[in-house]
């Protein structure tokens, strides 16, 4: 385990300030960076801990406040909030949240990467369509961008991680997916863990949360982003 640093920082988007949580490891020198992007929650401390799981790792881990401000542990609240939320507004953000990172002096690397959960892995494939700056997007039980041709101008691999049962990303989303990567050549590796659910790498969610299953994909998460980043 690494020693990490972490704080909320703010960022330039769209005339005005977004936030996020920052989690780097500590001391001098640069290294790589990742954007994690939040379930339907909010930014709690799940997503903060992922983040710096990643600081661990030896990568600067920077997780938007796309609800700014707002959590929830509550099915329907969070299912209110994601329903209030601007995308197009949610994935400028994004956008500037990667251009900010590309600017820090303990930034480095050939560019970032994106991660998300469920309404955020569905944003992390949707940003690494919006900037070149993203040149490994490894989204977790995302829906995919729309239009879908929008992959066209993806620069880099995609590792989508998916669970058996799961409504939200389902075989037809994940056939959809390969259908298109395929049509545009870009490269594709699709991870399906048999006899999970929706949310299975969500360690506070006992309920779903599968530690086998959850270990591999991160496992080959890291093993993405070093490879690309």
């Amino acid at each position: 385990m690494a020693d990490i640093t972490t704080d909320m920082l703010d960022y330039a988007t769209n005339g005005s300030n977004a936030s996020g949580f920052l989690a780097r490891p500590q001391g001098e020198g640069s290294f790589p960076a990742v954007i994690v992007i939040q379930e339907w929650w909010g930014l709690n401390d799940n997503i903060k801990d992922i983040a710096g799981r990643f600081a661990d790792e030896g990568f600067v881990a920077f997780a938007p406040d796309l609800y700014h401000g707002e959590v929830t542990s509550e099915p329907d609240e969070a299912q209110k909030l994601m329903m209030q939320t601007d995308m197009p507004r949610a994935s400028q953000e994004l956008v500037k949240a990667a251009e900010y990172l590309s600017q820090q002096p303990y930034v480095t690397g050939r560019g970032i990467g994106a991660t998300g959960f469920c309404m955020g892995g569905g944003l992390a494939l949707t940003l690494a369509t919006e900037t070149p700056l993203i040149k490994a997007a490894a989204p977790f039980y995302g829906v995919n961008p729309q239009p879908i041709d929008k992959l066209q101008s993806l620069q880099g691999p995609v590792l989508a991680v998916y669970a058996e049962h799961d409504d939200f990303a389902s075989a037809a989303v994940r056939g959809e997916l390969q259908s298109a990567m395929a049509q545009y050549g870009k490269p594709l590796e699709v991870q399906v863990y048999p006899g999970t659910e929706h949310a299975f790498f969500n360690d506070t969610r006992r309920e779903v949360y599968r530690e086998t299953a959850a270990n591999d994909a991160w496992n080959r998460v890291l093993t993405l982003f070093r490879a690309e980043l």
